[in-house]
Formats: C-alpha cells, sequence, structure tokens
C-alpha cells in the first residue's frame, strides 16, 4: 500500500502518460518514443476527462455507494448515510484515480506553461492551458467536498503540503476567474483537435460558460460561512457567459463494456431504489394528478387524495421522521411531480420501454408477489404490481427480518434503465442549476441578472424540458399544493402548512379503515424547524430534484450547506453504531450529527505522509471521522 501510495507524490512522465492515452489514431509514431515536439496538452486533458468517469469499479463505490447513498437521491443500502464508510473504496479513489485525473491535468498545466514559454506553441495552445485550469478546478472541488482538507501544491515529487478548505476554495475561485477571462474564443481549432475533449469538442465559448458557471457553485458553497466573499465571487461571475441552455451542459457520452466511459449507475447488482427523501419530496407536488400522467391500464390504481395507504405497524417500523412511516401505499398517489414516473420506473410495468430488468441472472425485477411474515408464517402476501413506495435506511431490527416486500427489485420504484445501459450522456452541469444557484442569489439580495421568480421557473423549464414534460409545466408552475415535506411550487406562495394533516388509511392485517394524523416534517437543521415553504425551500427542493440521478454529490453538498431538502433519519429500531448521537428518545428531531459530514482520508496517507495527513486532520478542525462538518458546512 505504502508503495502505491508514494506515486501520489511523484511527477508523472510524458511518455508514460502518452502510452496510456486513447485516442493516438491521429499519430503514427510510438508514444513510448515521442520527443517534445509530439508531447500534446490535448493527450492530458483527455485522459483526465476520461479518467474522471469513473470506471465501473470506483463508479460503484463512489459515485453510487458514497455520493448517491449521502446526498439521497438513490437508495443502495444505508452505507454512508449511517455514518459508515470503507477505507479500499476510499484509498481506490484517491490513489489509483483522483492522483491520476489531477496529476495528468496538471501535466498538462505544466506541458502548455512549458511549451509558452519555449515559443513552442500552436495557436490554440493557451486556450488548452486555460481549460487544464478549469478542469483541474472541478477535480479539486470533488475531493475537497468528500475529504476537507486537500494539496494545492501537490503532484510535484515531492510530498505536499495540505491547505485548508478555505484555501483550497479561494484557490479554485481565483483559477476559474483568472481562465475564464483568459480564454480566447477568437481561436479556430484543426478540426482533429476536438474530438480529444469529450464535453465540449473543445468550443472554447462552452468552456467559458461553464468556468462562470462551476464559479457560481463554488462561490455560492461559502454563503453560510463567508458570506462577503461568496457574494462578490458570485456578482462577478454571473456577470459573465453561464450555462443557460441545453446544449451548454457539461456532458459526457456513456458507452458499454468496461472502460471509463461505462456509465456510472450500469452496475446491475446496485438497485437504484427510489429514496424516502424523493418520495417525500415528489409525492403531491406541482398539483399534477397521476390520471393525467399515466395510461388509462394503471388509472384503477391510482388512490384519492387523501389516502395514504395500509398501514402495518408489526412490518414497516415508525422510528424515523419519515413522514410515511408505518405505511404502504398499495397503488399510486393521486398527484406526483411529472419527473418521478420519468426517473422511476413502476414495479411491473414491463411493457414501459425503460423497464430495468436488473439483475439479469435472476427474476427478481419481474416478481412483484412477496410475504410479511411472523417467523416461518405468511401474515399477508402482497402484489407489489404499480405501487410508489420507498423507505429509508437504518436498522429496522424484527421488523425488516420480517418484511419480505421493502427493498425487492420487483416491489419497489427503480431508477429507469436510460440511466443504466451506458446509453446516456452523464452531466456535470446542466441549465437548471445555473438558474437555480441565480434564485439562491436573490434571495439573499446578491446583485444578478434576472429576478428570483425569473430564474426559478427558467430551471424548472429547464429541468421539464430535460424530462420531455413540459406540458405540465404552466400547471406545476401555479400549483400552491404541498408536499409530504410541506413544501409547495408556486414562488409566490410561501404560506406555512399546518404543523400536521389527516390522511384516510386501511388497516392491513384486518381491512379496518381509519383516520389518521400525519406530521409534516420537522427540519430542525434549517431555521430551527419553524419554516417548510420558504423560497430558499422551494428553490433548493427544485435543485434537488432536477439534479436527481446526476449530481448526487451537489444534493449532498447543499443538505451539509443550508440543511435543505428535509433529509429523514435513518429507522433505529436498534441502536445505529455509527450514528451515536441518534437516539430511541430524539429520532423525530433533526441534527447535523444524524448525517454524513465527509469520509476518512485513506488509511495509507497516513503510513505514506504522517506530517500531510496530521496537518490535514489540524485543518479539518476536528477528528478524522464521518461526522466532522467541513468548513463551509452547516454547523
Amino acid at each position: 500500500m505504502k508503495k502505491i501510495l508514494s506515486k501520489l507524490y511523484m511527477p508523472l512522465a510524458a511518455t508514460v502518460l502518452l502510452a496510456s492515452c486513447k485516442k493516438f489514431d491521429e499519430i503514427n509514431v510510438n508514444p513510448t518514443a515521442a520527443n517534445a515536439d509530439q508531447v500534446q496538452v490535448e493527450y492530458f486533458i483527455n485522459n483526465s476527462i476520461g479518467g474522471a468517469q469513473m470506471d465501473p469499479h470506483i463508479a460503484e463505490r463512489i459515485f453510487v455507494l458514497y455520493w448517491e447513498v449521502a446526498g439521497h437521491t438513490s437508495f443502495n443500502g444505508t452505507g454512508l448515510s449511517g455514518g459508515s464508510y470503507n477505507d479500499g473504496w476510499t484509498s481506490d479513489y484517491y490513489n489509483g484515480y483522483i492522483s491520476s485525473w489531477l496529476n495528468t491535468a496538471n501535466t498538462a498545466i505544466q506541458i502548455a506553461n512549458e511549451k509558452i514559454a519555449s515559443g513552442n506553441v500552436k495557436p490554440y495552445t493557451g486556450n488548452l492551458l486555460q481549460v487544464a485550469r478549469i478542469w483541474r478546478a472541478y477535480l479539486m472541488s470533488e475531493l475537497t467536498d468528500l475529504l476537507g482538507p486537500i494539496p494545492i501544491n501537490g503532484f510535484q515529487g515531492v510530498n505536499p503540503e495540505f491547505s485548508s478548505v478555505k484555501d483550497v476554495y479561494y484557490f479554485m475561485l481565483d483559477e476559474l476567474k483568472d481562465a475564464s477571462s483568459k480564454l480566447d474564443v477568437t481561436v479556430v481549432n484543426p478540426s482533429t483537435l476536438g474530438k480529444l475533449d469529450p464535453a465540449y469538442g473543445y468550443n472554447y465559448t462552452k468552456w467559458r460558460k461553464y468556468a462562470n458557471s462551476l464559479r457560481l457553485r463554488l462561490a455560492m458553497r461559502l454563503s453560510e460561512v463567508d458570506a462577503a466573499k461568496a457574494k462578490s465571487e458570485f456578482e462577478n461571475a454571473v456577470a459573465g457567459d453561464l450555462i443557460t441552455s441545453a446544449d451548454d451542459m457539461f456532458q459526457v457520452a456513456e458507452t458499454g463494456g468496461w472502460n471509463s466511459y461505462t456509465g456510472v449507475m450500469s452496475r446491475e447488482w446496485n438497485p437504484h431504489y427510489l429514496t424516502a427523501t424523493l418520495n417525500t419530496l415528489y409525492t403531491g407536488l406541482g398539483g399534477v394528478t397521476s390520471q393525467s400522467q399515466l395510461p388509462a391500464s394503471l388509472q384503477s390504481y391510482i388512490k384519492p387524495a387523501n389516502y395514504i395507504g395500509q398501514r402495518y405497524l408489526d412490518h414497516f417500523p415508525t422510528t424515523t421522521n419519515f413522514p410515511m412511516a408505518g405505511y404502504w401505499l398499495d397503488g399510486l398517489p393521486y398527484s406526483i411531480d411529472p419527473r418521478a414516473y420519468k426517473t422511476y420506473i413502476l414495479p411491473g410495468d414491463f411493457t414501459n420501454p425503460n423497464f430495468c430488468t436488473y439483475p439479469s441472472w435472476d427474476n427478481d425485477a419481474e416478481t412483484t408477489v412477496r410475504n410479511l411474515m411472523n417467523g416461518s408464517t405468511i401474515v399477508k402476501t402482497i402484489d407489489a404490481k404499480y405501487n410508489w413506495n420507498a423507505f429509508p435506511g437504518g436498522d429496522w431490527g424484527a421488523k425488516g427480518s420480517n418484511n419480505q416486500v421493502r427493498l425487492f427489485s420487483g416491489t419497489i420504484p427503480r431508477l429507469t434503465q436510460q440511466f443504466r445501459a451506458s446509453t446516456s450522456k452523464r452531466i456535470f452541469f446542466a441549465p437548471w442549476e445555473t438558474y437555480f444557484l441565480i434564485a439562491e442569489a436573490a434571495e439573499r439580495g446578491w446583485s444578478i441578472p434576472s429576478s428570483g421568480q425569473v430564474a426559478y421557473e427558467n430551471g424548472i423549464r429547464a429541468s421539464f424540458d430535460y424530462w420531455g414534460v413540459s406540458s405540465f409545466v404552466n400547471t406545476y408552475l401555479a400549483s400552491t399544493d404541498y408536499n409530504r415535506a410541506g413544501t409547495s411550487v408556486n414562488w409566490n406562495h410561501t404560506a406555512e402548512p399546518g404543523a400536521t394533516y389527516n390522511m384516510d388509511y386501511v388497516d392491513g392485517y384486518t381491512n379496518t379503515p381509519g383516520v389518521a394524523t400525519i406530521n409534516y416534517p420537522k427540519n430542525d437543521l434549517y431555521k430551527n424547524g419553524t419554516v417548510r415553504n420558504d423560497r430558499l425551500t422551494k428553490i433548493i427542493t427544485q435543485k434537488f430534484i432536477a439534479q436527481t440521478p446526476w449530481v448526487p454529490l451537489e444534493a449532498w453538498n447543499d443538505n451539509r450547506r443550508l440543511g435543505l431538502p428535509f433529509f429523514e433519519n435513518p429507522v433505529i429500531e436498534n441502536t445505529l453504531p455509527n450514528l451515536p448521537a441518534l437516539t430511541a428518545g430524539n429520532y423525530m428531531t433533526s441534527n447535523v450529527q444524524f448525517f454524513p459530514q465527509r469520509v476518512r482520508y485513506p488509511s495509507g496517507l497516513k503510513n505514506s505522509n504522517l506530517t500531510g495527513y496530521n496537518q490535514a486532520v489540524s485543518l479539518l478542525g476536528g477528528p478524522d471521522e464521518v461526522l466532522t462538518p467541513l468548513w463551509w458546512a452547516k454547523h
């Protein structure tokens, strides 16, 4: 391990990297014999962007099991959301992957600077230097948002010094500002150059838009701890060109097989269930009925607006603040966000062209009939076809052991096949994020080029366009209906819901009808739980939904920064050893110590660079643990 880790601090030789570059059909020489003229900046940038797409090994561990789980955008087990982490996964990412991607980006910058200094330049060399700096800033943001303090001066042949999260953010913001200003969009590229940029084909106007929009993201990250810097950087960046249309998206096409471009959500054994968080946010939001969205064959499964489902208190635990805890909706909700049915497939909907049959080696995805048990005795048989349910992770105790319905491929809505088959484009930054960032800036009173309402509604429209549900957008924007978190869509509707509401239910064991009092969840992380429907809550709710499933790290970042949107607590039928602050006496409240804040540094770092490790932990401001908040996070 120490030998592997030592590679992190060695400069990467150009000839070695050239041997690993994927696109050498443009030259007809032995790459290991390349001379200085043949070492081209664009090869290193291509290698770095390609590697960061994450091959299936690293994608499953970081994108799926870290970011998606912590960000509550897809349920793949409790894992990090329950406070646990895996040192091997972090080590793979830190050593074998992020060091390579950052190393390659740094090498591109180094070579570009050397060529410029020597006069050995092409018309576009200066622009490639700026592109490499922009991309490096993104890579650094990804790493520091996961771990905390990281080196700014790394990959220069010696063990680097670690910098505080604040210093890293200041560096990234400076880099983006300077690189964006120095891009010359009038430069005309040779026809072959664009093939080496899988994101923008070296369209420098689009790279400048990405740099400015990424700067908005990073500036807003400082909003709760360094408001003056956040405001200054944001206002400067928002005055430039931004990602505001689908054509401007930073996205990279996925491919099949096993390589860096294989889909990040392609592993068949990862279920990608609908999360309890999304279920809370989707249900009832926007006033668009299921009847208007679904074909005639599914109409009979739609339930009344005031029906919450069947209650099974012996099989679905209530030791969580998830508002639907204890209930199974034996059908489909009366109204729901139109993007929900596009993102997640219904169990049993086998005629849906996007139905996901994974895993392909069994028929679990096609099996909708499961049992609720009492030991070896069947208590109730449930056909889960055409239902809409999601459940929190955590420790379900005996209720989980006796429940054969929850978390099976054929019984719970799962991510559609379009995201599983490596045929999509992975989105890193989309126009809706730009608009929602601007809307948040408006709420903070910062100087922006449009009103907050216009930006907010443009963000929703951009997301609806992506999902092909724009026919519903006007109804949606006008809606004052509350979702299960107590939030509505309409910008000017900020009336708070009551603390509770009544819903009809049926006792699942006896078929006896009843009326239940349901609590809107109290999100103590935001304004002490007193607000559920102000404009910032609306903005982050919409941003969270729009970013699903492509940008789970940002979903986690927003929750760490603001406590928004509402994240339910894990079930605590038994004590969760990695979340010691969450107890049977406080599970109806929210607390930062109930949610992961980062992952620990890989163990090999301490072995190979004890000085650097100690420096990093000192700058972290707390122990090297999952529950230690980052500098910019809400705490």
